[in-house]
């Protein structure tokens, strides 16, 4: 199994290879410097790793905004929030989308609309994905029914949208040049499974949460938190016998 400290970065970024970064289209070359030598790395991106990393990137360059129609309705014709809502709290009526209510999910405000401007609807779309897919252990997150229900638990929805957030900064899908190992690894993971990216969601937020506990952190230890998760996500995501996001050992904190 890979250290990954042994991975060791230039300036955090790639090293450079005598040969272009980037050769043909699709074509990603990345070159990595492990003890003492290089290790060149090139993946070539079938049309549905193409397809699909085209429709991710467009998720995540998508603004959450409520005047418009197609953020209004999500699955089944039911409107976005209202079937987040309905996933977190099944039985509970909403009495309106700009309400006291949203505060019981941990958003800052009675509109969490204001919310998702950080990470934009896919932080929405990561949230409702948790819910239905992993319901118990997203309750369990929401109730802190195995942690400490205390006055300085962070909040809820809003830690969401910064592990959204976080996951698109540490892939980097958007660069010219992939900066590290992680972004050709999660491409590999990607066309084996389309919703790779909520479920690194998911498992990022079961780590962040599981740190948070073992630190007993305190709200203004949040960010340090975050970090931490992220350096534990990478560590796990470049280990030698991890090809899907459900090899990653912190995948069974959602079992």
């Amino acid at each position: 199994m890979r250290n990954s400290t042994d991975w060791l970065f230039e300036d955090s970024a790639a090293a450079t290879c005598v040969t272009p970064a980037w050769i043909g289209k699709g074509l990603t070359c990345v070159c990595f410097k492990r003890k003492g030598n290089y290790e060149r790395i090139c993946i070539s991106l079938t049309p549905l790793q193409e397809e699909r990393l085209r429709r991710l990137k467009h998720r995540m360059k998508v603004y959450f905004d409520a005047s418009r129609p197609d953020h209004q309705i999500f699955l089944d014709g039911q409107e976005a929030l209202r079937a987040l809502w309905s996933a977190t709290f099944p039985g509970q009526e909403l009495h309106g989308l700009i309400s006291e209510q949203w505060k019981e999910m941990g958003w800052q405000g009675r509109d969490p609309s204001t919310d998702f401007r950080g990470a934009g609807f896919i932080s929405l779309e990561n949230l409702l994905f948790f819910a239905k897919t992993f319901s118990i252990s997203f309750q369990r997150l929401l109730r802190k029914q195995g942690g400490k229900g205390a006055a300085w638990e962070y909040p809820f929805a809003v830690a969401g949208v910064n592990i959204t957030f976080m996951i698109m900064q540490m892939l980097d899908l958007d660069a010219t040049k992939p900066r590290t190992f992680i972004r050709p690894v999660f491409l590999q993971m990607l066309s084996e499974n389309e919703w790779a990216f909520d479920l690194l969601y998911c498992v990022a937020f079961m780590v962040m949460d599981k740190q948070w506990l073992e630190r007993n952190a305190t709200y203004m230890e949040f960010n340090d938190v975050l970090k931490s998760t992220r350096v534990q996500v990478e560590k796990e995501l470049l280990m030698d016998d991890v090809l899907r996001i459900e090899d990653m050992p912190s995948y069974n904190l959602l079992c």
